[in-house]
């Protein structure tokens, strides 16, 4: 138990390292850097259907993408590829690494013998039992045998034996929560383009595994299916699917790093100017004497003491787009269930402490009963902000 709790401790000061590290060169560079991965690429088709291939659907997707985002202020697009020529998974991921980027994002097509099969879904990298997403992490992992000494590259992996993914699973967690939460924004954006949202899920992806940041796979839909494989294979299907995927990237930026030219500063830095900002800012639009006293907001002084600024912790579950009742029957019995609607998204939590150990127990708890891309969020004075900014406190 003491050495867990020592790794533990390590890990959290590893963690702490690394964001204050990624903070500062953002800060430096006032650039957001985003890898864009398309998928396969050259002699490896990727899937194949109906007549559309997969590796030219990503790369067209890939493409749209980067237009997009490099006519926003303060983003640099990293391209693993921008022609059709064939990547080696672990040297996407070092594309990525050399480059200091800031997320990767991995974009391919989905495919399934049942051609009814329909959907979009997003990937972070973790060891999971479900044999439908180690299903799908298989048939991507695959390609490392079109490498050269792959065997040697790979350490010995077999993409055939799910026995050999448990060594490429790194424990990070750091990287693991922000990625959920860039996934989450992902099918966000999905669900409001009208795409059935499949959920984010774990998988061992090799193309993930070696990349030092956040990082996502993204599966836009099935081209096996033929009606959506024709919508991903047109036009105006991909530039769809490309604001989206740019749109849920800019709003992880936001989340994470502000907006703007002058977002170089942290978000826990801003939170304070962004609240004077709004009260000056709302105080010239009443032209009448008697409302500037309301705008003063008097109710709002006593909930700061009240909270005395202290960030509370809860354990989120799961995002999707159902409702559901905040019951522990459907929940694998845990009690105590909030709920927060973003839009389509609904996120449902467990738990709520102020104590960041307590919160990893809740933690413990929810993964125990099965849910295994769970993580902890923070709030402070109402306002979701990072964990980090809540044990900086």
């Amino acid at each position: 138990m003491k050495i867990i709790k020592q790794t533990k401790l390590l890990s959290l000061a590893v963690f702490t390292a690394l964001t204050f590290i990624s903070n500062t060169t953002y800060s430096q560079s006032k650039q957001f850097k985003v890898a864009l991965d398309a998928g396969h690429g050259d002699h490896d088709y990727g899937a194949v259907y109906h007549g559309h291939i997969e590796k030219n659907i990503a790369l067209a997707v890939v493409l749209k993408v980067g237009r997009i985002l490099e006519k926003k202020s303060g983003v640099e697009v990293i391209y693993t590829r921008k022609t059709d020529q064939f990547i080696d998974l672990v040297e996407r991921a070092n594309i990525a690494n050399r480059a200091d980027a800031n997320i990767f994002v991995s974009i391919h097509c989905n495919a399934n013998p049942n051609q009814a099969a329909n959907g979009c879904e997003t990937y972070v990298m973790g060891l999971n039992k479900n044999a439908s997403n180690l299903e799908v992490a298989k048939r991507e992992n695959a390609v490392v045998v079109l490498e050269k000494d792959y065997k040697q590259k790979y350490e010995g992996f077999d993409p055939k034996s799910p026995e050999s993914w448990i060594g490429t699973v790194v424990t990070n967690e750091e990287y693991l929560s922000s990625s959920i939460s860039l996934a989450g924004k992902v099918q966000e954006q999905f669900m409001n383009v009208g795409k059935k949202s499949r959920g984010v899920k774990q998988a061992p992806y090799m193309v993930l595994h070696k990349a030092y940041m956040p990082r996502i796979l993204i599966e836009m839909g099935f081209i096996s299916n033929k009606e959506e494989g024709a919508r991903l294979d047109s036009e105006q299907g991909q530039q769809e699917i490309a604001e989206a995927i740019a749109n849920a990237i800019m709003s992880y930026k936001k989340d994470n790093y502000g907006s703007g030219d002058d977002d170089a500063v942290k978000p826990s830095q801003k939170v304070e100017p962004v609240k004077i900002a709004d009260t000056v800012v709302k105080k010239p639009t009443v032209k009448t004497p008697e409302a500037k006293p309301e705008i003063k907001k008097p109710e709002v002084k006593p909930e700061v003491p009240a909270n005395n600024g202290v960030a509370t912790f809860k354990v989120q579950l799961s995002a999707s787009g159902t409702k559901l009742d905040p019951v522990p029957s459907n929940f694998k019995g845990l009690g105590n269930i909030s709920v927060s609607n973003e839009g389509t998204l609904y996120k449902y939590m467990y738990g709520e402490t102020t104590s960041y150990d307590e919160a990893k127990k809740l933690l413990a708890e929810a993964r125990n009963k099965g849910f295994t891309s769970a993580f902890v969020i923070a709030f402070k004075n109402g306002k979701k902000v990072t964990v980090q900014e809540a044990l900086r406190q």
